[in-house]
């Protein structure tokens, strides 16, 4: 496994969960917040939890994490409900199915799968437009 996140101090607290839980095969990456740092083909599934909304370079970020995925890998992103008022989160940390939708799409992705199920976000999977 393999976290990466741009501020050093939430990997620090991931290797604490982490050490807690016995978990003992994670990598963890200090990331830019253009670039994730992670080699090409290495990723069967990136899950990207609450962080899509929050990028400065979504365009840059989407292309390397393509680039990262193994042939048949998914890039998981859960994003709050955007078009739920009831969700209670601010709304500059949520967005509709729509826009992640138009947004991966429009960098090489292709919705592959989808769970909607959760109270409160969206679960879309995506793989490698070919």
């Amino acid at each position: 496994m393999i976290g990466v996140d741009i501020q050093p101090e939430m990997l620090d607290l991931l290797k604490v969960r982490a050490r807690e839980q016995g978990i003992r095969n994670v990598d963890l990456i200090v990331g830019e917040i253009h670039d994730p740092r992670l080699e090409e083909g290495s990723c069967d599934l990136i899950l990207m939890a609450d962080v899509y909304h929050e990028l400065s370079h979504p365009a840059e970020v989407l292309k390397l994490l393509r680039g990262a995925l193994k042939p048949g890998g998914r890039v998981a992103a859960l994003e709050f409900r955007g078009e739920d008022p009831a969700v209670p989160i601010k709304p500059k940390h949520k967005m509709t199915k729509a826009q992640v939708v138009a947004e991966f799409t429009a960098n090489g992705f292709e919705l592959v799968e989808e769970y909607d199920e959760l109270p409160w976000q969206h679960l879309l999977f995506f793989g490698r437009m070919e």
